[in-house]
């Protein structure tokens, strides 16, 4: 049965992908590593997703089991492949519906930890631009400009390294939830997030990568939490995920 015991405790997990917490109601986080798609994009990803079972796109859920009675979970949210940590999912369809309109009404918290390079000239920050998505070369990308996207977040230094590397581990709160918003808000300020393929800075990048051992993105998404109403109450729901050990080696 959806929800119960034994559903979430035979769900068909990626490669270190964490359960990190669930609800009575089937709401449920997880620890998605970096590298790990928060769902398959094509055939034979399911190997590298969240969950090595089959996505129904039209549905936004994951289904396994036997043929005749599916077992289904159904993603709530995305992160980038490259992002690591929290993401939600629900063992119910209405669930899925009610907390998916919180997401639309921007009523759910999230905050985030980046490793950057350089240092923010101030400690906190409230960071307010205008998106603009652009093609080029048959690839998408979006820029700090006129566009008339808002993006906002609210930023904080956590910590700072100025020998050798000059990094910044900082917090980030969005207040909007645009593709690639902070990471774009990050580089637009000279700030560019350690291991960012796209909008980064890649000869620090491939020095970094040596130094660090890894090429991951240096992005995690670390507490998601909000309250619904659902079942004729009203419920709160938090969890979070731990900072990767290789954020703090570097700090």
């Amino acid at each position: 049965m959806s929800g119960s015991d034994d559903f979430w405790a035979g769900l068909p997990l990626g490669r270190e992908v964490a359960l990190l917490a669930r609800d009575a109601n089937g709401l449920a986080a997880f620890n998605k590593p970096a590298g790990t798609l928060s769902h398959p994009n094509e055939r034979g990803d399911e190997r590298r997703s969240l969950l090595t079972a089959r996505y129904v796109e039209d549905g936004e859920f994951y289904e396994w089991g036997e043929p005749g009675a599916p077992q289904r979970l159904w993603l709530l949210n995305r992160l980038d492949a490259a992002t690591s940590g929290v993401i939600l999912a629900a063992a119910s369809a209405e669930l899925a519906a009610t907390v998916r309109a919180h997401f639309k009404r921007k009523q759910v918290k999230k905050t985030y930890h980046a490793l950057v390079f350089g240092l923010p000239r101030k400690k906190s920050e409230l960071w307010s631009d205008r998106l603009v998505v652009k093609k080029r070369g048959g690839q998408i990308r979006t820029e700090v400009g006129d566009g008339h996207i808002p993006a906002e977040c609210q930023m904080t230094v956590v910590k700072t390294k100025n020998a050798e590397w000059r990094l910044a581990l900082l917090q980030l709160e969005p207040r909007t939830g645009r593709s690639h918003q902070l990471r774009v808000q990050c580089e637009s300020r000279g700030l560019p997030i350690a291991g960012d393929q796209t909008y980064g800075d890649f000869a620090r990048n491939r020095t970094f990568a040596k130094f660090a051992g890894t090429k991951r993105l240096f992005l995690h998404s670390s507490t998601t939490s909000f309250t619904y109403e659902f079942a004729g109450a009203r419920h709160t729901f938090e969890a979070s995920a731990p900072l990767p050990a290789e954020f703090e080696q570097f700090l």
